[in-house]
């Protein structure tokens, strides 16, 4: 199996040492620091394994199935908890898909479902989120590429990177989609927790059998360097098989990453945190919203949750040319190009990272390098 890079993930490695002063693509809340959680660390904890579980802290998964909402459908052995969401999307996708399988998954998305549904072999179809209507996910669509050859539907709620949001009653149509050909649904929940126009939706593992969350502490609490995320399905082969399979990868969590999730995850912590993230980033989203209207060459469609989304440049300016420039002098500014999504024509911006990252000056910078190009 021969993975590929994506597009995104080659533009950070080519852009990890640009060294910007500012950010307008900034994708996750402002990170805490250590000291924020030394009064609740055990100075003399073990720094072996966990020694209770391979699944992951019996609190933490609890304290996963509480801020999901899947108290009552699911219990805490439905929990694995993961290297962040990204290995918990890799190990399903690695012990679902063989070759010749077919997989549905959504553009503009997370790009990773697809590296890892070519290099498997999979045969891949995409329902394609447009612009034109919102970044909606036509279901009429998504119905129409599911055949009983599919093994595999992959979203995010929110979207990643548009921000639009499903609501129930549009999850509950996808359940009926993928349950009508007996087909795995996987749906990312990474930006779950930061919903600016509606309640966060339910979880999919709570909706369907065969529903598979997946999520971590990375975007909405800004604890990216953790590696702490999960994955959530009533099926115990899955996770089992998961368990099997991270048994020949990262084989264990890390202690100090479960412990301080934990904490992080206490219902008197979350919530605190969580309020924080949502007053920053909805005063930033605003901010950016104010900001955008007032370019000739820029529009888009705010996001309805999360922390990012994506705006549409005029004077057929491409996004990647846009973005390399931006990080040269005097402009310093980091944001992502629309291109990591199949975008071209697109730059990805976003309101995370609290004051350091500067977006106030990294907006003035982006109008400076705009204003030129008119």
């Amino acid at each position: 199996m021969k993975v590929k890079i994506h597009t995104l993930f080659e533009y950070l490695l080519e852009t990890t040492e640009s060294a910007p002063e500012a950010f307008v693509g900034f994708s996750l809340s402002k990170s805490p620091v250590l000291g924020d959680y030394l009064d609740a660390l055990d100075p003399n904890l073990s720094l072996d394994w966990n020694g209770r579980s391979f699944r992951g802290l019996p609190e933490l998964r609890a304290h996963v199935l509480r801020q999901a909402g899947l108290e009552q459908t699911c219990d805490i052995n439905d929990v694995l908890i993961t290297a962040g969401a990204a290995e918990a999307n890799y190990l399903a996708l690695r012990q679902l898909l063989e070759p010749g399988d077919e997989i549905v998954i959504e553009k503009p998305g997370w790009p990773q479902a697809e590296v890892m549904a070519k290099a498997q072999g999979a045969v891949i179809k995409t329902g394609f989120r447009r612009e034109t209507s919102g970044w909606d996910l036509d279901l009429e669509e998504l119905r129409s590429l599911v055949t009983p050859k599919t093994k595999l539907i992959f979203l995010t709620n929110p979207n990643n990177p548009t921000g639009r949001l499903l609501t129930p009653d549009e999850l509950a149509e996808i359940v009926d989609i993928a349950r009508s050909v007996n087909a795995w649904l996987i749906v990312d929940e990474v930006y779950a927790g930061l919903e600016w126009s509606a309640p966060r939706p339910p979880s999919i593992a709570g909706l369907y059998e065969r529903g598979i969350t997946t999520g971590s502490v990375s975007k909405a609490l800004g604890l990216q360097g953790l590696r702490t995320g999960w994955m959530i399905c009533q099926d115990k082969n899955l996770i089992m098989d998961a368990v099997i399979l991270r048994e020949n990868s990262s084989e264990i969590m890390n202690i100090l990453g479960e412990v301080i999730a934990e904490i992080a995850l206490r219902p008197e912590r979350y919530e605190t945190a969580l309020e924080d993230a949502r007053t920053a980033g909805q005063a930033n989203l605003k901010e950016l919203n104010t900001f955008i209207e007032s370019q000739p060459l820029l529009n888009w469609t705010p996001p309805e949750a999360g922390l990012i989304g994506l705006a549409r440049l005029g004077n057929n300016l491409d996004g990647g040319f846009v973005a390399k420039r931006l990080l040269e002098p005097p402009y310093k500014t980091f944001l992502l190009p629309g291109s990591a999504y199949d975008q071209p024509s697109h730059i990805r911006v976003g309101v995370g990272g609290g004051a350091e990252a500067n977006l106030a000056l990294g907006l003035s910078r982006l109008s400076a390098f705009l204003n030129a190009q008119n």
